[in-house]
């Protein structure tokens, strides 16, 4: 029987194996960590968002690559993605944001089912076997029972990314693929957080959310909300703009979101008599403590000026001082360019080594984009490996 190999068990390996095991070949997935879909898991933990209810013409734009990446993902998009995870038993749910999960949430559950379906075609998951390198024998293991080499006939890398490398995606397979000829390009932080030195004044508001808070940077702008931390910014609509915000656009935030300017002015322009300009705001914009706290902290001492106050409001400037560490991410951009991969995700200097999901050269928003994107990569490049795989079969 043809053999195929998956390195890394995240959502788009187990895809990739589920497609090579329904074309019949005979496979084995070597996994790093002592158990599978370890990032999945932690993603389901305050709710699994599968993937976003929306036409796939809004969908695609949000997924920054290139066009041949987007067609894959249309022919995996977001009512495919529903249908595989009903298949699976797993009933689904649109939340008011168009985002959708499972009815239980969690991710656990679809795992469990994911897992035993993989069991009953034949897969078998190899578990603390850590990829180390390419050799005349073979693809080289570090294993429980020391080094190993396997000689599939066809394989898919799905090694994730470079952000939370506790959970398994560290990145090192770029020295790997380095030292065969293959040119990566740099792991940039996406979907993260940024960091601001703030002041003594913002310590009790900590942990406290922004909301509704209108977030833009350059031309992106989300409405949405984001928490402050002890580190700076995060959350949703900060994720939304990073990218935008990394590539050094400034962060802007208009506190009165479903208020235009001229309502602002006129509103900040009634007679506020003895009151405090914090007060005055509470009472007629109903600024909460938070908002007036940024409003402070960005813009003190705050213009006299009704117009200049209105604008700030508006669209108050946020002094950040860069991107939290890489490996907090929740994704990141870089990893393997697709000048290097063929039509089928196969890497053209390594014939028979296909790569899909986090480790190639792309990058999309929270929101289902994310996910959405790596089950449709796992799902070509095992389809295109399998192709291969069997091809070559036939034709030796």
């Amino acid at each position: 029987m043809t053999t195929a190999l998956v390195i890394g068990a995240g959502p788009a390996g187990l895809m990739a194996a589920e497609e090579l095991a329904q074309a019949g070949l005979r496979v084995t997935i070597a996994e790093a960590k002592p158990s599978p879909a370890r990032k999945f898991l932690m993603a389901g933990k305050s709710g699994l968002n599968l993937t976003k209810s929306e036409p796939v013409s809004a969908f695609l734009p949000q997924i920054h690559g290139p066009d041949r990446l987007r067609d894959i993902v249309a022919g995996f998009g977001p009512d495919a993605v529903q249908d595989w995870a009903r298949a699976l038993g797993q009933e689904v749910f649109t939340g008011s944001s168009g985002r959708v999960f499972p009815q239980v949430m969690k991710a656990s559950p679809l795992l469990r089912v994911w897992l035993a379906r993989l069991d009953a075609l034949g897969v078998e998951l190899l578990r603390n076997w850590r990829w180390v390198g390419v050799s005349q024998d073979g693809l080289q293991f570090d294993t429980p029972e020391g080094r190993q080499d396997l000689h599939p006939d066809v394989t898919v890398l799905a090694l994730g990314g470079a952000s939370w490398s506790r959970l398994g995606s560290d990145g090192k397979w770029v020295s790997i693929l380095q030292e065969n000829g293959v040119r990566c390009t740099a792991f940039q932080p996406a979907n993260m957080g940024f960091h601001i030195a703030w002041s003594d004044h913002m310590e009790r508001h900590f942990g406290c959310p922004v909301k509704p808070v209108r977030v833009t940077a350059g031309e992106q702008s989300v409405l949405g909300e984001f928490v402050l931390s002890s580190r700076g910014v995060e959350g949703s609509a900060i994720y939304a703009i990073s990218r935008a915000v990394r590539d050094g656009a400034q962060l802007s935030l208009d506190l009165q979101p479903d208020r235009n300017v001229a309502d602002v002015q006129a509103r900040i322009s009634r007679p506020r008599g003895k009151a405090s300009w914090s007060n005055h705001l509470r009472k007629v914009l109903k600024l909460d403590p938070v908002k007036l706290a940024l409003l402070q902290e960005f813009a003190r001492p705050l213009p006299t000026d009704p117009a200049a106050l209105a604008s700030l409001i508006k669209g108050l400037p946020v002094p950040i001082q860069g991107p939290r560490p890489m490996d907090e991410a929740i994704s990141t951009a870089g990893g393997l360019p697709f000048e290097a991969l063929d039509d089928g995700l196969m890497i053209s200097a390594l014939p028979g080594v296909f790569a899909c999901g986090e480790m190639l050269d792309w990058e999309a928003p929270t929101g289902g984009y994310l996910l959405t994107t790596c089950f449709a990569t796992g799902r070509h490049a095992g389809r295109a490996a399998a192709e291969y795989a069997l091809n070559e079969s036939a034709s030796g």
